[in-house]
């Protein structure tokens, strides 16, 4: 067992394909995302023995629940692998975009296109009223407020007349066509490319800002956040802004994910969810944005596809995890750590 965590331990993908990445010509680096981004918008045709779910429909597969724990997943990361902020409550932001949805839109016919902004909107608000009061704590008790915050917005779902009680909302519309494209709940592909394109424009939003101030603010408050103080760092304004923009992509996938269901239940945004988008983050790798989708799609893909074996599967599952975190801890692309290094000689700085 040592020698295979040995072995593992010494292969990084991540720093090979950088090596790459770095090397590439600019022609070769649009080739390599025009290719990928054509890959997964081509998915839902791509079902074959090989690739399919055998006992559900591999489209369906495609948007819950991969696509949908992809996009929470890494608005999570934003709160744990950025800001190292433990949430447990993170289905609340989640919950909070689809009920948006689902009441703006059976109720009032509201578009999706509107009750997306909207739901993002709202679940910021929500990041503002749980954070406010949240930050002053850390550690376990930050995590015991977040498990109590997302409980919450459960329990006031299920009690509440506009919200449907324990029986929901059913009839949810779905959103209207755009660009000759039908939303149908029978088709699955069309609401699976809309979370793709939300997802792309998430993971472009969150590699931009993690170039600037607040990636590098997010990063200082994680490694330690008594010197990022120390040395002007406003923890408490950035970590408030990774609740409002981790809990902005929780309600925009949480939007998405009741115009396709059509029907929606306080049941189904238990403190499970969150558990799994955390193991999501954490399977992947915090902080980098790539091992969080991988890990994402990993955990997702493989019960459905080993779903022939009934309640064994899960047993796979975490059998999995478990060797997982033992051979590979930091995840399966831990993000990279990066030092200072001067050249002895010309002064310049080197990154390694």
């Amino acid at each position: 067992m040592s020698s295979i965590k040995i072995a593992f331990s010494k292969f990084n993908l991540r720093d090979s394909f950088g090596a790459w990445w770095e090397n590439a010509t600019k022609k070769q680096r649009i080739a390599f995302r025009v290719l990928l981004i054509g890959f997964f918008y081509a998915l839902p045709f791509l079902d074959n023995p090989i690739l399919g779910t055998p006992e559900t429909n591999f489209q369906s597969v495609l948007f819950y629940p991969l696509a949908v724990y992809v996009a929470m997943a890494v608005g999570l990361n934003i709160v744990v692998g950025k800001s190292g902020i433990l949430d447990l409550g993170y289905v609340a932001f989640f919950a909070i975009g689809a009920y948006t949805h689902a009441i703006l839109g059976t109720f009032y016919g509201v578009s999706l296109w509107f009750n997306i902004i909207l739901g993002a909107a709202f679940a910021m608000i929500a990041g503002v009223i749980l954070g406010l009061p949240a930050l002053r704590l850390r550690g376990d008790y930050l995590a015991i407020i977040t498990l109590g915050f997302g409980e919450i917005v459960r329990i006031v779902a299920l009690n509440l007349e506009i919200t449907g009680g324990a029986a929901g909302i059913a009839g949810i519309p779905a959103p209207p066509n755009i660009f000759n494209v039908t939303f149908d709940v029978l088709d699955p592909k069309p609401h699976y490319w809309l979370m793709l394109t939300f997802i792309m424009l998430v993971v472009w939003m969150y590699i931009r800002l993690g170039k600037r101030r607040p990636g590098r603010a997010w990063e200082a408050i994680r490694e330690d956040e008594d010197v990022a103080e120390f040395m002007g760092v406003e923890t408490t304004k950035y970590k408030l802004w990774a609740f409002i923009l981790g809990g902005a992509i929780g309600g925009g996938a949480g939007a998405i994910y009741s115009s396709q269901v059509a029907s929606i239940l306080p049941d189904y945004f238990t403190l499970n969810v969150s558990i799994l988008v955390l193991a999501c983050v954490v399977f992947g790798g915090m902080g980098n944005i790539w091992g969080v989708v991988a890990g994402a799609i990993l955990l997702e893909y493989l019960p459905e596809k080993l779903r022939f074996l009934s309640e064994t599967r899960i047993l796979f599952f975490g059998l999995l995890m478990v060797v997982m975190m033992n051979i590979r801890p930091d995840g399966l692309f831990p993000r990279k750590k990066r030092e200072k290094v001067y050249d002895k000689v010309t002064g310049q700085e080197i990154s390694r």
